[in-house]
C-alpha cells in the first residue's frame, strides 16, 4: 500500500478483511509467500506477502469486507490445512 511500510499494511488489510481494530503487531515480518493475484481480466499476476505475527486485543463486527468473509480463530496447524498456498502452509506449520 501506498505510503505505509509492510507492518502498516498489513493492520489495514487485518481491518479490512478481518475486523482487526486494536492490535499489536511485530515490527518483524515472520516470512513471505507468493501467490497468483487473479485479475478482473483472468489474468493472475505473480504477487510477493510479507506475513506479520499480530496480537489482536479488539475485534469489530462491522468492518469493510464483512459481508465477503467469514471470520473464524483456528490455530496454526488447522490454519494450515486450510490454505492453499504451499508456501503459507509451510509457514504456519513451522509456527
Amino acid at each position: 500500500m501506498r505510503g505505509k511500510d509492510g507492518g502498516e499494511s498489513a493492520l489495514q488489510e487485518a481491518w479490512e478483511e478481518a475486523g482487526v481494530r486494536e492490535s499489536r503487531i511485530d515490527p518483524d515480518p515472520v516470512g513471505t509467500y507468493t501467490y497468483n493475484k487473479r485479475q478482473s481480466t483472468g489474468w493472475g499476476i505473480p504477487v510477493e506477502t510479507m506475513v506479520y505475527s499480530v496480537a489482536v486485543d479488539k475485534l469489530e463486527d462491522s468492518f469493510p469486507e464483512a459481508h465477503e468473509r467469514r471470520r473464524r480463530w483456528v490455530n496454526a496447524e488447522t490454519a494450515a490445512e486450510l490454505v492453499n498456498e504451499t508456501e503459507l502452509k509451510t509457514l504456519f506449520e513451522s509456527q
